[in-house]
């Protein structure tokens, strides 16, 4: 009876699912993202137009967060900040250069943001990389929240790797944006053109494996230790109960 009362004790919280995990990464990143895509290339709007259809998941995520759940949506937020200076941006036309060094402006406008959620305690990349730790996992889920509540002695730690891994990506961001602005600049516009995409790709590959050395991966790590510590306390407590 005593076994049969921990074991279900044990099991009652719901084991989040990998949709759960990946929701507010999908609804704040991926939906403005593929909508604007979606617009401007299967309906043939203007960038202005796709610009301004796609904010409006953000747009409604973020009014939401302030109106009904007293708090400030980031990844929301910063997205639609994007949308809101391409918008601004798409204005500006007749120079190429200047066309070039507008994608430069979004990348460090995404970094600065990055960078100011981490000053203010909430690292933004945060909601991007839980999902890829815990994996629906409801242990690790558990453990995810020991440690960043501070009831674990390795807290301070993986709250260090935690704001790590944000400024490692605002920084990467913000270096994107200065390479892309000085190479529009000083570099012929055709061959501009295609080496942005080369920039873009090797800043991305770059910052992964950055990231994933310096905060990612030690965090994956503290995440798996905490919950078999648990898990072993658990298995602990019921042999001491039978």
């Amino acid at each position: 009876m005593t076994t049969n009362t921990v074991s279900q004790s044990l099991s009652s919280t719901k084991t989040p699912s990998a949709l759960d995990n990946f929701r507010p990464l999908i609804v704040d990143v991926a939906v403005p993202l593929g909508s604007y895509y979606l617009f401007k290339n299967a309906f043939g709007m203007s960038t202005f137009a796709a610009l301004a259809w796609s904010s409006v998941v953000p747009a409604v995520r973020t009014l939401w967060s302030v109106v009904k759940e007293r708090r400030t949506n980031g990844l929301a937020g910063l997205i639609l900040v994007v949308n809101v200076v391409s918008l601004l941006l798409s204005f500006v036309s007749g120079d190429p250069r200047l066309m070039l060094a507008k994608d430069g402006a979004v990348s460090s406008t995404v970094g600065i943001g990055i960078l100011v959620s981490v000053i203010l305690g909430r690292p933004m990349m945060t909601a991007g990389l839980k999902p890829f730790l815990v994996k629906g996992d409801q242990a690790k889920e558990a453990a995810w929240q020991r440690l960043v509540s501070g009831r674990s002695t390795a807290s301070a730690d993986f709250l260090r790797k935690e704001r790590t891994f944000s400024v490692v990506w605002g920084v990467a961001l913000l270096a994107e944006c200065v390479a892309r602005v000085v190479g529009a600049y000083t570099i012929p516009v055709d061959t501009m053109v295609w080496l942005g995409g080369v920039l873009m790709i090797g800043v991305m590959a770059l910052t992964f494996l950055l990231s994933g050395g310096l905060a990612a991966g030690p965090m994956e790590a503290m995440v798996r230790a905490e919950a078999e510590a648990a898990e072993a306390t658990a298995r602990t407590e019921v042999a001491v109960a039978v």
